[in-house]
């Protein structure tokens, strides 16, 4: 049942560039020039063409929303407009993201280039979140290039997305002695969707081992499309080692060149312009964000915003720890001084105290007037829902236990990480493990240690806390032990992943399974006396298959029908009791509550097996 939505409201300033327009209508520019190219306006279709309120007001209409006119409450700080004569400007560093399969010596081979081990504190060598850092290369033109490290794993897909949309030039790492593995199509995908905007070049690993095919590797990744210049395309390809430094010098060079043809130039003054690579709760500085420079300047003491978080800058720092006074396009610093964490891949932008706390409060406004048309939709679909339940349960009265069962049963996570990142991958991960019988449901996320607040909120839903690579204080663990809260922690998403898939397994409906274990035929009966001058009958049974065993559930069948079901009474041989009897062995056999056995019936003895669901 579909349900009509009012339209939302969109405030608009007095002027507006297109470019402003289609962030307000939080559409993309090149959607918003369609239209209005559709209007008849292509003269005005350029990025920094400035609309009246009443032109914009018409495309606002366009797009469903209702246009109002308030400079006020319109009012945000953009990224600045592209610079005029970008010949004029002075060259910036090249931004490039290694990317590739899971352990194919991505982290290794940036270690070799920056002489720092990083792979030896990765969670069982795999990259756990993106570590960018800036290495001097003499052969560039800019003097240093910089390197965006991203995760391999499948998990991470949202965050290496987020990589290429920052990057010039994309290194895709394939082990010569494992080829093109899933993740590595996966990127090969990316790369096609960017082609156009950033350069590629394709650096086949571990050429050192002798199991080593690079021959394969290259034929391999040509069948995916990607056109090698050892074949007459136009991607370089290059032989390198992470682990002896071999061919590294070619690839700088192979990387200097390409960042030469693109001449990447940036304005090095003016308001700084940048994104969040990652952030992260950091003691004794509070909240802290990895921020990639793209163009102006970022010193101390600017004000800075990033979607709906603000900050003064305290401290930088440049992925060695030392500290940084003022960082340039293409650098990436730690920057301390936000009073609430940014979300990674949020755009940074600078400008005066008075306008950032402007902009900061348009842009919550704006956030809580969405959460509530979002919550208004659903309110109005979950009502639609339960009026149709209500119709069915009517119309359909046999179902009516089916109907209301509930739905699916559901995992309650409460989800902590290292750096909002990881958090935001994590909870990717492990959204899409369920089915319609059972599914996880994510209540709660954040960055930084696990807390009380945390343990109670889990209590509250029923869930279990899911701590990945943070602390949990001991209080914290007393506190979850006596509120019977279970707490998972691991360095590894492998492992929380198959945490939760068992969790959520065991939560599915069981089936149950019925094994015959043994049978045995009546062959005669006979009286036996028993105290005073009571009788019993004793069928006497050849064991034809499997093992008769007194523990097991017991049924007669006779003529092919099941006339009796439940447990040996006594199982003899020669008057000696027994818990067992094996096939072809000739024993006495009764039952509990029943002695109308016959010549030729059949008893069986067998276990119910319960058989766990499958997702």
């Amino acid at each position: 049942m579909r349900t009509r939505t009012s339209p939302s409201q969109i405030y608009i300033p007095t002027t507006v560039s297109v470019g402003q327009l289609a962030r307000l209508l939080n559409v993309r520019q090149t959607l918003l020039q369609r239209k209005m190219i559709d209007a008849g306006m292509a003269a005005e279709a350029s990025y920094d063409h400035v609309l009246t309120s009443d032109y914009a007001a018409l495309l606002v209409e366009e797009f469903g929303h209702n246009a109002i006119i308030n400079d006020e409450a319109a009012f945000d700080i953009y990224p600045p407009v592209p610079h005029p004569d970008p010949t004029s400007l002075p060259t910036r560093p090249p931004i490039i993201t290694i990317m590739g399969h899971v352990d194919h010596g991505k982290t290794t081979l940036l270690d070799t280039l920056r002489s720092a081990s990083v792979a030896d504190n990765e969670a069982g060598g795999i990259t756990q979140h993106i570590g960018a850092f800036s290495v001097p290369v003499k052969e560039s033109s800019s003097g240093t290039i910089t390197f965006l490290d991203t995760p391999g794993h499948a998990a991470f897909s949202a965050m290496r997305s987020r990589g290429a949309s920052v990057t010039d030039i994309v290194v895709l790492v394939v082990a010569a002695d494992d080829g093109v593995m899933p993740q590595t199509k996966e990127v090969i995908e990316l790369i096609k969707g960017e082609q156009d905007k950033v350069g590629v070049v394709v650096a086949i690993n571990k050429v050192d081992k002798p199991e080593a095919d690079v021959e394969k590797v290259q034929h391999a990744l040509l069948a995916e499309g990607v056109q090698l210049e050892v074949f007459g395309g136009d991607i370089p390809c290059v032989e390198v080692s992470g682990l002896t430094g071999h061919g590294l010098n070619d690839l700088i060079d192979t990387l200097s060149l390409i960042a030469e043809v693109q001449d990447l130039r940036a304005e090095q003054d003016g308001p700084a312009y940048g994104h969040v690579i990652e952030s992260r709760m950091h003691k004794g500085l509070g909240s802290t964000a990895t921020v990639l420079v793209l163009r102006g300047c970022l010193t101390l003491g600017a004000h800075i915003l990033a979607g709906t978080s603000s900050g003064k800058v305290r401290l930088m720092s440049d992925s060695s720890g030392a500290p940084v006074k003022a960082a340039y396009p293409g650098m990436a610093v730690t920057v301390s001084g936000w009073r609430s964490l940014p979300g990674a891949g949020d755009e940074v932008v600078q400008g005066s105290e008075g306008d950032v706390k402007k902009a900061l409060a348009n842009r919550v406004r704006k956030k809580e007037v969405e959460t509530v048309l979002i919550d208004a939709e659903a309110i109005n679909i979950s009502r639609a829902a339960e009026r149709e339940r209500v119709r069915k349960e009517e119309d359909n009265s046999q179902d009516m236990r089916n109907v209301l069962d509930g739905g699916p049963k559901e995992l309650r996570l409460v989800i902590k990480g290292d750096v909002s990142g990881s958090v935001e991958a994590v909870v990717g991960a492990l959204e899409g493990i369920g089915n319609k019988k059972a599914r996880v449901k994510v209540v709660s996320t954040g960055v930084g240690d696990v807390m009380e607040s945390d343990v109670m909120m889990a209590k509250a839903a029923e869930g279990i806390i899911v701590a990945f690579s943070v602390n949990i204080p001991r209080s914290v663990e007393s506190a979850a032990a006596q509120n019977h809260v279970p707490v998972y922690s691991s360095k590894i998403i492998y492992r929380i992943m198959d945490e939760v898939r068992d969790r959520v397994t065991a939560l599915l409906p069981c089936t149950y399974e019925t094994k015959v274990t043994g049978e045995a035929t009546v062959l005669q009966l006979f009286d036996i006396h028993i105290k005073g001058k009571t009788t019993k009958k004793i069928a006497g049974c050849r064991v034809s298959n499997g093992t008769i065993e007194k523990s097991k559930g017991a049924r007669v069948v006779r003529d092919g029908q099941v006339i009796y079901e439940g447990f040996l009474d006594a199982l003899k041989l020669h008057k000696k009791d027994m818990l067992e009897v094996k096939k072809g062995t000739e024993c006495g056999i009764s039952l509990q509550d029943y002695e109308d056995l016959r010549d030729g019936d059949f008893i069986q003895m067998y276990q119910t097996i319960e058989i766990p669901g499958i997702l």
